[in-house]
C-alpha cells in the first residue's frame, strides 16, 4: 500500500481554508469573536452549536453528535468517503457537493481517468497517463527517483508514473454494472489482481512500448520502506514480457548499451547516454528485443549487466547469442557487485564515471573492429572536454553497405545507411548523444612514464616531466596537480601547482616554463597534451580500485 506522507497530511490540514470549505458544504456560517459558528449539518440543530476555530483549522459541534475534526473529517463526513478519498479530495482542490452525505456514498467524487470502452493497449495507455499525473504530484516519489539519480527529463521522455492507491477512488463502485465492467478489463491487462488491489500499489513505474507506440508492459518498483517480509520490490504486468524501451534508441544508432535492469538504463540515459536499452532482468532478454537488434542493424553491444553471481553468466550467454550473429560484443566491468545505478552515484560526476567502464569495455565476442572513444555526452560537457588539449578523437569507422535484398521492418525508421555514411547516432528529438564506444586497447600515441609511489615521471628527449599530488584527486571534477618541467642538459626548470583542468592554469604554466627553460610554448604544449592523457588514465583506474575493495593493487597512493 502507498502510505501518504505525514508531512502531506499535515500540509493539507494546514493550507486548506476550513471555513470557505464548510460554506461551499452548504453551511452558513456567522462570526462570533475569533471563530465562526454555525447550524451543525449532522444532526437536528435548532441552536448553532458547530464551532469552526481558523487560528487551528479545527471544527467541533458542540451539540447532540459531538463531531468534530480537520478539513479531511469534515470531507469525510459530509461526502461519505474514505480517508483515502477524502485526501485525493483535497489534494485535487475540488469542493464537496452542497448535499451532505450522512451515509457512505457508492459515487466517486473524482473524475474517472479511464473512457467507458477503453480496452487492451489503449486502456494502458490511460492508467499510464494517470500513474504519471500521479506522480507528478507525489513529492515522495520524486523524492525516491531523484536520489536514484533520476530526473525531471527522464520522467518527463519516458512518462514515469506513480501507482499510489488511488485509481480505484475514481473507478465507478464495483456493485455498479460499470464499476464491475471496468474493473474486469483492468484486471485483463493486469491492473486489478482478483482481490481488487492495484496490481503495482506503491510502485514507481515505467511503461514500455511497442514499435507502434503502444504500452505492452509496465515495471513497477516499490518504494515504500518496511514492507511486509516476502513482498516483492520488483513487478511487471502477469503474462510474457513485451515490448522495448527507448526503441527510437536502436533506430537511430549501431551501437547500444544494454542494461539489465530499467533503472540502470536511466542512469546511463540521464548521464546522457541515450543510445541504452534494457531487458526484463538477466533471464529477460526476449527473442522479440534480438530481431529488433538484427533489423535495426545493431553493429556492437555493450553489455552492462550487474557484475554478480546472476550478471556474469547472464552476460556470457548474450555473447554466445550476439557473436554468431556478427554483432561486436563488450563487457563493461563494474566494481564487483555492483550495477550501474550504484556506481553512479558514487563517484562524481556521473558521466564522466560511467564513460570510463564504457571506455575500457572488454571485447567478448563477434568482431573486432576498430572502436572510435568515448564522447562527453552532449547534456553534460565535462571540464576535461571543455579544457582537452589532445587533437581530436580518430574517425569513427564506416558500416558495410547494404544489400537491395535486405528487409527493412516497422522497427527500422530508415533504410542502413551506405558505406558512403559513417556509422555515427543521428541525434534525436530528445537530444540523445554521440554513441559510447570502448577506444583501442592500445593507442598509438600512448606514452611511457614511471609511476612511483608519490609521482609520475615522464621524458620527451631533453625534457623532464614530473607531477606530484595525482593521488589526491578523488573524483573527475578536478585534476590538481604539482608539475615540474626541467631541461636535463642546463639547470632551467619551472615548477607550480595547477589544476590542469583549468585553460587559464595551463596556459599561464606553459608560458612562464617556455621562458624559463628556453623551449618554445607549443612544443612544451604538446608535451603537456600527451601527459594530460596519461594522467586522465592512471585517475581513472585510480578510483575503479578504490571502488573494489577486495582488490590490493594500488596504482597511486
Amino acid at each position: 500500500m502507498a502510505r501518504i506522507p505525514q508531512s502531506e497530511l499535515e500540509r493539507l490540514k494546514r493550507d486548506v481554508d476550513l471555513v470557505d470549505l464548510i460554506t461551499a458544504s452548504g453551511v452558513k456560517l456567522t462570526k462570533k469573536g475569533s471563530n465562526f459558528i454555525g447550524l451543525c449539518p449532522f444532526h437536528d440543530d435548532k441552536e448553532p452549536s458547530l464551532v469552526v476555530t481558523p487560528s487551528k483549522n479545527l471544527w467541533n459541534c458542540l451539540g447532540a453528535c459531538g463531531a468534530g475534526g480537520t478539513v479531511i473529517d469534515w470531507v469525510m463526513k459530509t461526502q461519505g468517503v474514505s480517508f483515502r478519498h477524502a485526501v485525493e479530495i483535497l489534494r485535487k482542490g475540488e469542493r464537496p457537493d452542497s448535499i451532505v452525505q450522512a451515509k457512505r456514498t457508492s459515487v466517486p467524487r473524482l473524475p474517472c481517468p479511464i473512457s467507458e470502452d477503453a480496452v487492451g493497449a489503449e486502456l494502458l495507455g490511460q492508467v499510464v497517463d494517470y500513474y504519471h499525473e500521479a506522480l507528478l504530484e507525489a513529492p515522495e516519489a520524486i523524492d525516491y527517483l531523484s536520489k536514484r539519480g533520476i530526473n525531471n527529463k527522464a520522467i518527463t521522455t519516458f512518462k514515469l508514473g506513480f501507482a499510489n492507491r488511488t485509481l480505484g477512488l475514481r473507478l465507478p463502485a464495483k456493485n455498479r454494472a460499470a464499476g464491475a465492467a471496468m474493473r474486469q478489463r483492468l484486471a485483463d491487462v493486469g491492473i486489478i489482481r482478483s482481490s481488487g488491489h492495484e496490481h503495482l500499489n506503491g510502485s514507481v513505474v515505467i511503461p514500455i512500448f511497442d514499435a507502434d507506440s503502444a504500452v505492452a508492459e509496465i515495471y513497477g518498483r516499490k518504494i515504500t520502506p518496511n514492507l511486509r517480509s516476502g513482498t516483492p520490490n520488483h513487478l511487471y504486468l502477469p503474462g510474457p514480457h513485451r515490448g522495448i524501451f527507448n526503441l527510437d534508441s536502436l533506430r537511430s544508432s549501431r551501437e547500444i548499451i544494454l542494461c539489465e535492469s530499467l533503472i540502470d538504463a536511466l542512469t546511463f540515459w540521464c548521464a546522457g547516454y541515450h543510445n541504452v536499452t534494457s531487458s526484463f532482468g538477466t533471464n529477460g532478454f526476449t527473442d522479440e528485443m534480438f530481431d529488433a537488434f538484427k533489423t535495426c542493424g545493431i553493429e556492437r553491444v555493450l553489455i552492462a549487466y550487474d557484475r554478480d553471481d546472476a550478471g556474469n553468466p547472464a552476460a556470457d550467454r548474450l555473447a554466445e547469442c550476439f557473436g554468431p550473429e556478427g554483432i561486436s560484443c563488450f563487457r563493461v566491468r563494474f566494481p564487483h557487485g555492483m550495477d550501474a545505478n550504484e556506481y553512479s552515484l558514487k563517484v562524481t560526476p556521473p558521466e564522466q564515471a560511467l564513460a570510463v567502464l564504457l571506455r575500457s569495455a572488454e571485447h567478448m565476442s563477434g568482431p573486432l573492429k576498430t572502436l572510435s572513444a568515448v564522447p562527453t555526452p552532449r547534456s553534460e560537457v565535462s571540464h576535461a572536454e571543455v579544457s582537452r588539449t589532445d587533437p581530436p578523437p580518430e574517425k569513427p569507422i564506416e558500416s558495410e553497405p547494404v544489400t537491395e535484398s535486405e528487409p527493412v521492418s516497422s522497427l527500422a525508421a530508415s533504410p542502413r545507411p551506405s558505406s558512403e555514411v559513417k556509422a555515427k547516432k543521428s541525434p534525436d528529438s530528445s537530444g540523445a548523444s554521440s554513441p559510447a564506444s570502448p577506444v583501442p586497447p592500445a593507442p598509438a600515441d600512448d606514452i611511457s612514464c614511471e609511476v612511483k609511489d608519490h609521482e609520475v615521471i615522464v621524458h620527451f628527449g631533453d625534457r623532464r616531466w614530473r607531477v606530484r599530488g595525482l593521488a589526491q584527486n578523488t573524483s573527475f571534477e578536478k585534476m590538481r596537480v604539482n608539475l615540474l618541467v626541467a631541461r636535463t642538459d642546463t639547470d632551467h626548470f619551472h615548477v607550480d601547482a595547477l589544476e590542469l583542468y583549468s585553460s587559464k592554469q595551463r596556459g599561464s604554466f606553459l608560458k612562464q616554463a617556455s621562458v624559463e627553460l628556453q623551449v618554445k610554448s607549443e612544443i612544451l604544449k604538446r608535451d603537456l597534451g600527451k601527459i594530460f592523457r596519461k594522467l586522465e588514465q592512471l585517475l581513472e583506474q585510480q578510483i575503479k580500485k578504490q571502488l573494489e575493495p577486495e582488490d590490493k593493487t594500488v596504482i597511486l597512493s
